[in-house]
């Protein structure tokens, strides 16, 4: 216990290695002291870290924050309240980038929300931060981090590691203002049958079920698919044509997908990002999930979100074929649950 507080006073103030507000050498004006987050995955991550970001944000409030991930991630992490700038960072299959692109002195504090390391760890020491706050890995042993646990939920994971740093941070702080913008279909039942992987990809005709049949029960319905997955939303609007049904191709940016999940009498996919969007805005949703158990990556525990799950050991989340877990739910399966949820308007 000695050692864990003593680890996390020294996170919490000024490290003799960082900088304060020091000078720009570019402008020759004083800066603010920068925290600096590595996160450089997909939305469903960002939205999985937020409770992390704003423990943080609460920890250094007079430090600029800056997240490094995707460009097209701005808006989301903007709307976090957590987050100062986006500094864009990426890689291939959910990899560590090659580098940042940092820039001016060192940052007071870089963290490591990326992963548990050695890689994402050197790619954060070589911008010579003052503090690291990260996992421990034999590949790293002069950071005395926590030990990294497999089966624990993405938020409760990253919250035990600026615990373990002394700073506080609540799992369950993860909701969004509402969006700014009116949604392009106020009420519907928004269904997204994409996935980044095929394990996570429900069956296409099992989708068209389920919006055949919402359809039929009065419901107005809105597909919405990612970059790359106009084809699967033509095979489904093809399998159920209705004039309630709207198809919102080409990967609605962050602005109009966001109001459309927020003014949502529902939200249908599988485990990936619009699920946690659904979360974040508060919106009714049934999540189907396979091959990773809800214990990892599922909603809060209540009755707003229902996720869908045929118990089994955790499969490859990026595997080539439809996981064996998620063929097992049945389009009856997700229509009973919208039926049965006490929180979905009816038509």
């Amino acid at each position: 216990m000695g050692d864990r507080r003593h680890h996390g006073e020294r996170a919490c103030r000024a490290s003799p290695g960082g900088s304060q507000d020091g000078a720009d050498p570019a402008r020759g004006r004083r800066v603010k002291p920068r925290v600096l987050v590595l996160r450089a995955l997909g939305l469903g991550d960002l939205l999985a870290g937020v409770p992390a970001l704003r423990a943080l944000r609460r920890a250094f409030p007079g430090h600029e924050t800056v997240l490094a991930a995707p460009a097209e991630l701005a808006a989301p992490a903007a709307a976090s309240g957590a987050v100062d700038r986006l500094l864009p960072a990426s890689a291939p299959g959910r990899a560590v980038p090659v580098r940042l692109a940092w820039t001016g002195p060192p940052p007071e504090v870089a963290v490591d929300l990326h992963g548990k390391g050695p890689s994402s760890h050197r790619l954060l020491q070589r911008t010579r931060p003052g503090r690291l706050l990260a996992f421990a890995h034999p590949g790293t042993p002069e950071i005395a981090g926590p030990e990294w646990t497999a089966d624990e939920h993405e938020r409760a994971r990253w919250c035990r590691l600026l615990e373990w740093y002394g700073i506080p941070a609540d799992p369950g702080d993860l909701r969004l203002p509402p969006p700014a913008a009116p949604s392009p279909a106020p009420g519907a039942v928004v269904v997204h049958p994409g996935a980044n992987s095929p394990a996570r990809r429900w069956p296409a005709d099992r989708y068209a079920a389920v919006v055949r049949e919402l359809l039929g029960r009065g419901h107005r319905v809105a597909l919405t698919g990612g970059p790359g997955e106009d084809a699967l939303l033509g095979r489904i609007a093809g399998a159920a044509r209705h004039p309630r049904l709207g198809v919102h191709a080409g990967g609605l940016p962050y602005e109009p997908l966001a109001a459309l999940v927020a003014g949502a009498a529902a939200v249908v996919s599988g485990d990936t990002g619009i699920a946690h969007l659904a979360v974040a805005y508060g919106t009714p949703s049934v999540t189907l999930f396979g091959p990773v158990p809800p214990r990892w990556w599922g909603p809060p525990e209540g009755t707003r979100h229902v996720a869908l799950w045929s118990p089994g050991p955790p499969g490859d989340p990026h595997g080539q074929e439809p996981d064996p877990r998620l063929l097992r739910i049945r389009p009856a399966d997700v229509l009973k649950a919208l039926s049965d949820h006490p929180e979905v308007s009816r038509p």
